[in-house]
């Protein structure tokens, strides 16, 4: 080995490290972001209409899956807000990456489970509202509550979104830690 030359360390940085955690802060931002409006949207979808001689509301409080995909989305949001919080620490102290990295990959794993799941169990009693099922004569209920439906499914929508970022957070911390493994 050359004078000019210096051994790396094991464990050196990514090429563009500062570079990773920078699209994390995005990422994150954008998980909040979708979080959010999908919280927004789902809670204000209430519509009230006339079936048959009486008044008949429909919201998000009359369906447990409703109310586990607006739970789900509200932990969601929290827990992009302190990781979004944490990135931008670790862009401010770089020698915290890989413990960061290694606790984000476990976490937003976690939280993909959770918000991927709920998102899951909305749409199919979303699509029930939908298209109804005649086999245990449920009937749909779209056709009347259009505006209700509307609003589930720009927050399914958004939902599906943020799933896909977090699978986007799991592949940067995986693709940022497999960096960094010795060759």
């Amino acid at each position: 080995m050359s004078s000019s030359e210096k051994p790396e360390s094991a464990y050196s940085s990514a090429p563009a490290g500062k570079d990773f955690f920078t699209f994390d802060v995005i990422l994150r931002f954008l998980l909040f972001a979708s979080s959010l409006v999908a919280v927004v949207v789902i809670a204000t979808g209430d519509q009230t209409e006339m079936v048959g001689p009486r008044e008949r509301e429909a919201n998000f409080k009359n369906s447990p899956a409703f109310i586990y995909f607006l739970v789900a989305f509200s932990v969601s949001g929290l827990y992009s807000i302190v990781t979004f919080l944490a990135s931008i620490s670790v862009l401010r102290k770089p020698d915290l990456k890989l413990k960061f990295l290694l606790h984000f990959l476990f976490w937003d794993a976690l939280i993909l489970g959770i918000i991927a799941s709920a998102t899951g169990t909305a749409g199919g009693v979303a699509y029930v509202g939908l298209k109804g099922n005649s086999h245990v004569n449920w009937g749909k209920i779209c056709n009347v509550y259009d505006k209700f439906c509307r609003h589930i499914a720009g927050s399914l929508a958004v939902a599906l979104f943020g799933s896909v970022v977090t699978v986007l957070l799991i592949w940067l911390s995986a693709y940022s830690l497999h960096s960094r493994v010795p060759k």
